[in-house]
């Protein structure tokens, strides 16, 4: 019985398996292979150079700066995006207590509050990027004339033009575009959360912030830290490089201040013929994404709680 068992479970895995190991595993087996090549992606002829794709990378400032930008990302964006997410989410189904016909609900207007936050999901990462990128031209874009228009005429940052502004522009770009998604995901985590709990500390005299700490975070643990790597990962990788690669000068300007680690992968390979040297950064982008979901799982455990 047991040894039918696993043919069926073997069986059944079989197929789902050689398509992830043929188009997963096997695209990052040969990227780690090129990486040890003078391979341009132009020519079918290349040869093996040992380590001097990863000596060059080492010694080149571009790839410093990009890793420096991309790990910014990567501390920046899911803390802010998931905080804010946590905190609408909250106030959407927790947060509107006083409301006469209930101890616990959300607050006044929450259903058309979640469809505001979620519209941005229905918009493609280019068609946003696109939108912001006219928002901040410093000419004519609707943040400069929002100033201009409530007399602010001495504040006309140029956004995007500035190498100390236009990182933070790109990263206020990706927190508008997904917090939505978290919040849609929080709330339905929040919703499967017995009333109960918060009834009794609603008669304990409990705050909003104790509530908060003691109820709902710790029941949504498991929620959060998945949505925490998930954040991690689409900073490391398109999310990143469409907005960046879209709404910049350069584009990963101005003077590299906005340049991520997959638009030089995809500028060493696609604009300069060096496609074994982009592998090598792109196995240098594996290493941190691996790392950073490994750091977080670790930190992030903590024993599971049932309700």
């Amino acid at each position: 019985m047991q040894h039918g068992k696993y043919r069926f479970i073997v069986g059944f895995l079989a197929a789902p398996m050689a398509i992830y190991a043929l188009f997963v595993i096997w695209p990052f087996i040969q990227s780690i292979y090129y990486s040890f090549t003078d391979w341009t992606g132009l020519s079918p002829e290349f040869k093996m150079v040992g380590f001097k794709n990863f000596e060059r990378l080492f010694s080149d400032e571009i790839f410093w700066k990009s890793l420096q930008h991309s790990l910014l990302f990567v501390l920046l964006l899911p803390l802010v995006t998931l905080g804010l997410a946590l905190f609408f989410a909250f106030m959407l189904n927790v947060g509107g207590r006083h409301r006469k016909e209930s101890a616990i609900s959300g607050v006044r207007g929450s259903s058309f509050y979640k469809i505001a936050y979620f519209f941005p999901q229905v918009l493609s990462i280019a068609i946003v990027s696109l939108l912001f990128a006219f928002a901040y031209n410093p000419n004519s874009g609707a943040i400069n004339s929002a100033l201009q228009a409530v007399g602010l005429d001495s504040v006309q940052p140029e956004w995007l033009g500035d190498p100390n502004l236009a990182l933070w522009c790109v990263m206020a770009v990706l927190v508008w575009s997904t917090v939505g998604f978290f919040v849609v995901l929080f709330s339905a985590g929040m919703a499967s959360i017995p009333k109960d709990f918060y009834e009794a500390a609603l008669l304990d005299g409990a705050s909003r912030v104790t509530t908060f700490f003691r109820i709902t975070l710790p029941l949504l643990w498991d929620t959060v830290q998945s949505g925490w790597v998930y954040m991690g990962i689409l900073a490391l990788g398109a999310e990143s490089f469409a907005v960046v690669h879209i709404m910049t000068v350069g584009p990963g300007g101005p003077d590299y201040s906005t340049t991520v680690l997959p638009l030089l992968v995809y500028q060493k390979a696609f604009r300069d013929g060096q496609a074994a040297y982009a592998t090598t950064i792109g196995v240098a982008l594996l290493v941190v994404t691996l790392a950073f979901a490994a750091v977080v799982m670790r930190l992030g455990r903590r024993e599971r709680l049932e309700y």
